[in-house]
């Protein structure tokens, strides 16, 4: 077609309308109210959670750094055995056992309160006597005493082996021991108690038998005892 048959500028071809877009609910990027507010809810708590272990944390560290705690320490100093005689007939034994026990608590800012003591006198794993000593209170950097005394008879179960073990201990004049310590105890701190703490202390010993009633403490050695929180 000639040039002289346009009329006004030529424009190029008509643009097509935008295609229109459908969003479908529950897909996307959209967030659920319910279950966004869940997460929220389970973020804040771990952080919460997450902060309060790391004051307690800290809370204990200062604690140890200031209290510095060391075990109480037990002994068992002196020991007289004036009678240990095993009736093989009814298993009784009859026995007079007494001890002297010491209590170290080396700590300078941590007194206890024993507010219970129960003390197990045992042969061979057998128990034959106990005892209740006095509660008392032990303050820092001190040294208490313990005396508990076993005597009397009782009625033990003992097989083949622990009699052949007692005749041999009998010819050699030498017994071995044990005795535990059952306690409830209370630590202080300052003007603070703790509530009530049952450790368990156990004692094992070899103590000669004295001749003609009478003990033969001077060789007896200086045990320390095994506690157990």
């Amino acid at each position: 077609m000639p040039e002289s048959n346009l009329n006004g500028a030529y424009y190029g071809p008509s643009i097509p309308p935008p295609a229109k877009s459908y969003h479908r609910h529950g897909r996307g990027s959209s967030c659920n109210p319910c279950s966004c507010l869940f997460g929220c809810l389970c973020n804040c708590f771990f952080k919460i959670i997450f902060t309060l272990l790391i004051i307690l944390g800290v809370i204990a560290l200062v604690l140890w750094l200031v209290l510095r705690p060391n075990k109480v320490k037990f002994y068992v100093t002196d020991a007289t055995l004036t009678q240990f005689d095993l009736s093989t007939t009814n298993n009784t034994i009859f026995y007079d056992l007494a001890l002297n026990m010491t209590i170290r608590n080396p700590n300078k800012r941590i007194g206890v309160y024993y507010d219970s003591i129960e003390a197990r006198a045992l042969y061979q794993g057998e128990r034959f006597d106990s005892t209740n000593l006095e509660p008392f209170y032990q303050g820092h950097k001190n040294t208490s005493s313990l005396r508990p005394v076993f005597k009397g008879q009782s009625l033990v179960l003992l097989g083949d082996r622990e009699k052949s073990n007692y005749n041999n201990e009998k010819n050699l004049g030498v017994y071995e021991m044990e005795v535990k310590l059952y306690m409830r105890i209370r630590l202080k701190v300052g003007w603070i108690k703790t509530h009530k703490i049952k450790p368990k202390i156990e004692c094992d010993f070899k103590v000669p038998l004295g001749s003609n009633g009478r003990s033969s403490s001077a060789n007896f050695e200086e045990t320390r005892c095994h506690l157990d929180w």
